[in-house]
């Protein structure tokens, strides 16, 4: 005859939930694996100044785009910087006008808020914008609804983080939502805005055009091989 089972006392019993609770806590579980969105700096430079100083993106929108670019006749680039964009545009022989908030030594250009400009300089605008303005968090996609709401332009094309038209928190989303962008370039390698390496997102051009038929569509723009430039015209 089997002697009876002696009860577990207390002690055990706590012993065992601690320890399980403990296992539980420390265990790692899929979610930790994923990788996590960085923060947002929270020292970003004056006005949001991060200059596209590598110019083969604007050199790839200029071979996937530029007969639509040229038959616009004129380029207006609003948040010029120190002209990285701009050369690259008049150097490919296409007119472009370019202002900023400040001057940063872009040759031929001019100082102005962007705000306070209601009819676009050139039949098209190709610009990477302050993020901090055209962002859900900071800019409530201010400056994307300003540029949307400007007559004068048939085609826009904004530099921005692959990710930005996920965001829908402050009107964002449901700006994008009535107003999408015709299609967009992917890029298929990494843009350091900073120069300090390892740049962390990726970028895409998202590109509007006026009468626009049909469904955004998605677009890879591989690094160009060629030079879109034409010596001596900057």
């Amino acid at each position: 005859m089997n002697a009876p089972a002696r009860p577990k006392s207390n002690t055990s019993k706590a012993l065992f939930r601690a320890q399980s609770g403990r296992s539980r806590a420390s265990a790692p579980t899929l979610y930790d694996e994923l990788p996590t969105q960085r923060k947002p700096d929270p020292e970003r430079r004056a006005h949001d100044f991060y200059p596209t100083g590598q110019p083969e993106a604007i050199r790839g929108l200029l071979e996937r785009d530029g007969d639509v670019i040229r038959a616009c006749g004129s380029v207006w680039e609003p948040a010029c910087g120190d002209g990285a964009l701009v050369k690259e545009i008049r150097n490919a022989g296409i007119p472009c006008c370019a202002s900023d908030l400040i001057e940063r030594g872009c040759p031929d250009s001019w100082t102005a808020d962007f705000f306070t400009c209601f009819r676009s300089r050139g039949r098209a605008i190709i610009t990477n914008p302050p993020y901090s303005l055209i962002n859900a968090r900071d800019g409530h996609g201010r400056w994307l609804r300003h540029t949307l709401d400007m007559p004068g332009w048939d085609y826009l094309a904004l530099l921005l983080s692959w990710d930005w038209p996920a965001a829908k928190a402050n009107g964002l989303g449901e700006l994008i939502d009535a107003r999408p962008f015709s299609y967009c370039y992917l890029l298929r390698w990494k843009l350091d805005f900073t120069g300090e390496g390892s740049p962390p997102q990726r970028n895409a051009w998202f590109v509007w055009r006026r009468g626009w038929q049909g469904e955004s569509a998605l677009r890879f723009m591989d690094k160009p091989k060629g030079d879109a430039r034409q010596e001596g015209l900057f």
